[in-house]
């Protein structure tokens, strides 16, 4: 197993470009099983989740070829001569019960594994398999699968939402494309996620309107084409990246960064005294000298701050003067890397659903464990600013969601590097 030693130093500068969007690429990918006719995506990132996903629709028999060192996904879904999707793969991955809408829709019937993923909490699919009933599926739980059928097909009808959900969202828009009638799905996510699911499926031949709102409206086609699309730039990737230079010091252009993915985000940086501006190619993140400010943060569905960027938040506002206030609405049990900076000499204090993070004046190195994906990054970033070195293990969760981590933060200057445990 895999750790990454980081070793605190000065200022980063330099250039860090940001891949596709993961949780953008891992619903798209789905999206080829709703139609026989190829379909490409560009920009895709490097990672295990997508090799997981790939795994997945390989074994319904979906075609996946990675091209151009994985940044371009070629697929084709002409000969799915499998609607079962095993719980050896869909463990590994919540994602993968992305699957189910399109391959009900499609052709009427599928059997999905109940999924896995980070331990970040419940993360019910309640909400999925509601919105496919609201569609006139016959499901049935049984020995940890959801069997779904439609005999005649899906039809279109009204589904509410309990609350804004991004999977059930993406879920029921691909099933609901080439469902028969109208569907109209309120309380909807607002992700850019979406919005780029949307433009795709829109390219494929699906009526679709008001993505990025709260409601979207989708009127069902007989059948969908192919289509090629770039998957959107990766926000997470992009709020994490800005905040290297936050937690060191100096200026970094985040290559392929836009405000309008990160917008409430930005706005916290902006508290804390952190500059972000508009390159003719991305952003530049600069920090204004002095100390960081003690902002407070509540986690919110999109266009608030996103949960994804809570811990790596944390990681900046451990050096902050004053105290700061952390409040997550998304996911419980989230802040499991709080020990893990204590350990770094963080003065943090969890109650339920909330981190109080008292600044101190600089954290130590220690050796730290990751516990998810987001957390893992949390700690490397805690280690560029930390004094002496940090060793960062389990980072087997980072692959999941950061291609080249070390590359990208060694060539602005960090002192990182990734060891094999002996």
């Amino acid at each position: 197993m895999d750790s990454i030693l980081v070793r605190g130093g000065g200022p980063l500068r330099g250039q860090i470009p940001i891949a596709g969007a993961k949780n953008a690429c891992l619903t798209l990918m789905p999206a080829t099983l709703l139609s026989e006719e190829p379909l490409t995506l560009t920009n895709a990132p490097r990672l295990s989740d997508i090799k997981t996903m790939t795994a997945l629709l390989g074994s319904l028999g979906a075609e996946v070829t990675s091209l151009q060192d994985g940044k371009v996904l070629a697929m084709s879904s002409h000969n799915i001569h499998n609607h079962t999707a095993d719980y050896d793969i869909v463990r590994k991955m919540r994602a993968s019960i992305l699957v189910l809408g399109p391959m009900l829709a499609r052709d009427g019937h599928a059997i999905v594994s109940l999924p896995g993923g980070c331990a970040i909490g419940a993360r019910p699919v309640d909400l999925h398999l509601k919105a496919l009933e609201a569609m006139g599926a016959e499901l049935e739980l049984k020995d940890g699968y959801v069997h779904a059928k439609a005999p005649k097909g899906l039809r279109g009808g009204t589904i509410d939402f309990a609350f804004a959900s991004v999977g059930a969202t993406e879920n029921a828009l691909m099933a609901a494309t080439l469902a028969k009638g109208t569907t109209i799905i309120n309380n909807a996510a607002r992700e850019p996620e979406i919005v780029d699911l949307a433009e795709c499926l829109r390219k494929m031949g699906a009526q679709i309107e008001g993505e990025g709102t709260s409601t979207i409206t989708i009127q069902g086609v007989d059948r969908l084409g192919g289509a090629t699309h770039p998957v959107v730039t990766d926000r997470i990737e992009l709020g994490t990246y800005m905040l290297a230079p936050a937690i060191c010091g100096g200026e970094v252009e985040l290559l392929g960064g836009r405000i309008n993915l990160v917008q409430a985000f930005c706005e916290k940086l902006d508290a804390a005294g952190i500059s972000v501006s508009e390159t003719a190619n991305g952003l530049t993140v600069k920090r204004n000298g002095g100390d960081i400010k003690a902002v407070d943060v509540t986690t919110e569905p999109f266009p608030g701050f996103p949960t994804d960027l809570q811990a790596q938040m944390m990681a900046l506002l451990c050096t902050a003067n004053g105290t700061s206030v952390l409040e997550e609405k998304i996911f419980e049990n989230r802040f499991m890397h709080a020990p893990e900076l204590i350990r770094m000499g963080a003065d943090i204090e969890v109650h339920g659903g909330t981190a109080t993070v008292k600044g101190v004046k600089r954290l130590k190195g220690a050796p730290v464990m990751a516990t998810d994906l987001r957390a893992s990054v949390s700690l490397i970033l805690a280690g560029l600013a930390a004094e002496g070195e940090t060793k960062v293990s389990r980072v087997y969760h980072l692959d999941r969601g950061y291609e080249h981590v070390v590359a990208k933060l060694s060539a602005v200057g960090a002192d990182i590097e990734r060891v094999k445990d002996a």
